[in-house]
């Protein structure tokens, strides 16, 4: 059966999965990012999830409460947490330094699999788009992918928006 259901698999779908992974596998290693980079990824992920769940489950509330309520949770816990000591904010060229990491990879192919394995299931068994358990669990974790990509992006925006205020008021004390 596994076999049918990769074989039947939209090739586009496999193109997917490899321009996540090179893409996710590029953050591996420590790069210079643009202000918009950092900014459209984060973006990108969470309107992947986003449409994830409405694509699985329509507009039932129960799966977008918990995709927002799980996306919130786990923003709120990812922007408690300081960013790598490595991580830096170039502000005249706008630049991010950050070092390589495999969250942002595992995040990706967590996306990518959890909407693959909703859709073979609700393929194969229609009906569980409107279980409850199903819903809310698939929005819910849908849900806490976004909020960690979200925050990830909100906590350069943060370093960014700092280091602003200090230039800003450096310069203010210097004239």
């Amino acid at each position: 059966m596994l076999f049918q259901i990769i074989i039947h698999t939209p090739a586009w779908v496999w193109g997917l999965l490899l321009a996540l992974a090179w893409l996710g596998a590029s953050q591996l290693f420590t790069r210079s990012v643009p202000l918009r980079r950092a900014t459209v990824l984060p973006l990108a992920m969470v309107a992947l999830s986003l449409y994830g769940a409405i694509s699985a489950f329509g507009a039932a509330p129960q799966a977008v409460l918990a995709w927002l309520v799980a996306g919130a949770l786990a923003a709120w816990l990812v922007l408690q947490r300081p960013l790598p000591a490595r991580t830096r904010f170039d502000a005249a060229t706008r630049r991010f330094t950050v070092p390589g990491s495999g969250v942002p990879l595992a995040l990706m192919m967590g996306i990518f699999l959890t909407k693959y394995f909703v859709g073979v299931t609700l393929a194969m068994q229609p009906a569980l788009a409107h279980d409850a358990g199903f819903t809310l669990a698939f929005g819910t974790l849908y849900g806490a992918f976004s909020g960690v990509f979200a925050a990830r992006g909100a906590r350069l925006w943060r370093l960014a928006l700092q280091h602003e205020r200090s230039t800003l008021s450096a310069t203010t004390l210097n004239a």
